[in-house]
């Protein structure tokens, strides 16, 4: 429910996100559509915050970037939830890339390497997890169940690709798919934490990455680095590359 405007508390800018791109109005008129989208996407959540992910919090975002209101509905055609949605994960996707490049990561070992690329996305929005709450409500409506999917596994690609992966048989898509999995059952708890800093989600978030790293021991013993799985593949091929 919104909130009146006397008590409306000012959104701001996402800490984290996009923090290489200067966008005061003049900059606004040199981006593509695509850039805009995810240029605006961290003040409209900061905005979903009070009004969901709408036209209203878009036109409040616009209006506080010093963007053109229509140019913003013109990158947002009617404002649908799910196109806000995604780009606003693209935007985490594009800072995390931009705080943990590949030759950074390359200093820790693989088990760190995914717990600080899904604590950096868990800490860039641990302060609007109201609109976080909303985005996934928004992300189970039945008609954007598989497009959620894709952008769940489009997140956990990215991670691992940074990660240093380099996976082509049936461990590319498992890795993704439990990663997929990890995150979205660690946003479930996110939303709903109460604790300082949210110590609970990150002490969950522990748990199930170490239980993925006795698994993968455990897989290494009795599944030889050359052994076939056609019908897995067959199947986890569809996911990346379903029929149209």
């Amino acid at each position: 429910m919104p909130i009146p405007n006397g008590l409306r508390r000012e959104p701001r800018k996402i800490t984290g996100l996009l923090s290489d791109m200067n966008t005061d109005t003049h900059d606004f008129a040199d981006l593509t559509l695509d850039e805009l989208r995810v240029a605006l996407a961290p003040d409209i959540a900061a905005s979903a915050i009070f009004d969901g992910w709408n036209e209203t919090a878009l036109i409040a975002a616009a209006e506080m970037a010093g963007c053109d209101v229509d140019v913003a509905k013109l990158a947002f055609p009617g404002a649908k939830p799910m196109d806000i949605v995604e780009a606003w994960i693209t935007s985490v996707d594009q800072a995390m890339e931009a705080e943990w490049p590949a030759e950074r990561l390359a200093t820790l070992k693989i088990r760190e390497r995914i717990r600080a690329l899904v604590a950096f996305r868990l800490d860039a929005v641990a302060h609007i997890d109201e609109a976080v709450r909303r985005a996934l409500a928004v992300m189970a409506q039945p008609q954007n169940a598989r497009r959620s999917l894709r952008l769940g596994w489009r997140s956990a690609d990215i991670m691992w690709r940074l990660a240093g992966d380099t996976a082509t048989d049936y461990n590319h898509y498992t890795k993704r798919a439990i990663l997929a999995g990890i995150y979205s059952a660690t946003l479930a708890v996110f939303v709903n934490d109460d604790s300082e800093g949210k110590a609970d989600t990150h002490a969950f978030l522990e748990r199930r990455i170490d239980g993925v790293m006795r698994f993968e021991k455990v897989k290494a013993q009795f599944i030889g680095k050359d052994r076939e799985l056609p019908s897995l593949t067959r199947f986890l091929g569809r996911l990346r590359y379903p029929a149209r």
